[in-house]
Order: structure tokens, then C-alpha cells, then sequence
């Protein structure tokens, strides 16, 4: 049985969202304010934090930073904030799903379900390192080494390379990544991918504004491709 981790100051939200999760199965934990939860998530190890972004003393990004120093325990943002700049944010620090308030209780536990099943698969037949001669992605392990140095990925940016190369030198669609990556509620964000491989060339890229490794298929997808000239489009 999973147990979700519920933060938000809104006590009616709070209940009813634990009501619908405990009625399908789920253990619940809960918390009104940051502190609280970042209590709760060190003492209780929950496997899905369900988190809003406008708590009254810690602010959730706070939170999910704090969260993501120590663990990579699937967390799915709830909050009032619409804007692009907040759901970047947001994503970038770590969440794996965004949820604009008011929502529907079916989308919410569908995209739960979706986060425990990703995190669950994240534990099943490892992935092969992705390597050339500038930088090496070890999945299993969750290490980057570019040029000898280690180098931290976001959690996003891992599992957006991680669907790359599963593919390596092949165009993988915007909606494709979209939906394996931030789940099945996305796919016209584009957006998010540009901001996403720009950092991503950033890190990688021995010059970000002439990418060797990560290419835009403009309009359509991405590509992740090697050294090997056979693995080039």
C-alpha cells in the first residue's frame, strides 16, 4: 500500500482529497504548512507527495528544493499560480507533475497513479549509460560526468534524457516527451522542452549555441545522438 504525503493549508482540500485517496487504497499523511511537512516526510518516507505551492511559512518551491536534496520521491505540485514561470519553476526544482487549482479529484488521482507507476518502473531493468567522448549519463546510478567532471542533473532533465536515450540518434516527438516525461495531462507545452534543452546544452554541449548532442528537430521533436556519425540524422 502507497502512502501520499497531502500538504496544503486548506483544511476542507485537505480532507477531501484524503477521503478520495484513502478510499482507493492509498495510506495518507498530512500537512498544513512547510515545516509540518518536511516533518512528515522525514519520519514517514511517504512514496508520493502531493504539495501546494502557497503554504504560509516555507514556500512549497522551498519545500520541494529541501525534499530533492535527499530523495527523489515523486511529488505533484497543486497551486493557484497559472503562470508558464511558475510551472517551470517548479519542474526545474524537481516536481514530476504540475496541477493548476481548481481541478478535477479523477485527473488528480489519475496523474498519482501515473507518478507511482513512472517511479516504479524507474526501479525495474536498468538503462544503459549514454556516452561519448565529452560526457558520460549513467542512469542507473544518476551520475553525469562531463569532461571528467561530475556535473547534478534536475530530475526532469533526467528523465527527459532518459527517454532520449532509449532512442539514441532517432526523433523522438515534442508530444512524445511531453507525455513521458511530465505525464499524460501534457502535450503542448512546448515550451517547457525548449526551456529544458537549452539548460540541458548548457550543461552538455561544448557550445550550447551550436549543439552536437541534443537537437531540435524544429516544430517537431528532439533528437540525442552520439559520436558515431551513423547515429547522426
Amino acid at each position: 500500500m502507497s502512502t501520499v504525503l497531502v500538504v496544503d493549508d486548506e483544511p476542507h482540500l485537505v480532507r477531501t482529497l484524503a477521503i478520495n485517496l484513502r478510499a482507493r487504497d492509498y495510506q495518507v499523511e498530512t500537512a498544513q504548512d512547510g515545516r509540518s511537512a518536511l516533518q512528515a516526510f522525514h519520519e514517514r518516507e511517504p512514496d508520493l507527495i502531493v504539495l501546494d505551492l502557497g503554504l504560509p511559512d516555507l514556500d512549497g518551491v522551498e519545500v520541494l528544493r529541501r525534499v530533492r536534496e535527499v530523495s527523489e520521491v515523486p511529488v505533484i505540485v497543486l497551486s493557484a499560480r497559472s503562470e508558464s514561470v511558475d510551472k517551470v519553476e517548479a519542474l526545474d526544482v524537481g516536481a514530476d507533475d504540475y496541477v493548476t487549482k481548481p481541478f478535477g479529484m479523477e485527473e488528480l488521482l489519475a496523474r498519482v497513479r501515473v507518478a507511482l507507476r513512472r517511479n516504479r518502473d524507474a526501479d525495474s531493468p536498468e538503462q544503459r549509460p549514454f556516452e561519448t567522448g565529452r560526457f558520460r549519463l549513467d542512469f542507473a546510478e544518476r551520475r553525469a560526468v562531463i569532461e571528467g567532471t561530475e556535473t547534478r542533473l534536475t530530475p526532469t532533465e533526467w528523465r527527459l534524457l532518459s527517454v532520449l536515450a532509449r532512442r539514441p540518434g532517432h526523433l523522438v516527438s515534442q508530444r512524445e516527451l511531453l507525455r513521458e516525461v511530465w505525464g499524460p495531462g501534457y502535450g503542448r507545452e512546448s515550451n517547457y522542452l525548449r526551456v529544458y534543452a537549452n539548460q540541458l546544452r548548457r550543461k552538455l554541449e561544448p557550445d550550447p549555441t551550436r549543439p552536437r548532442y541534443l537537437l531540435t528537430d524544429p516544430g517537431q521533436g528532439y533528437r540525442l545522438v552520439g559520436d558515431d556519425p551513423d547515429s547522426r540524422p
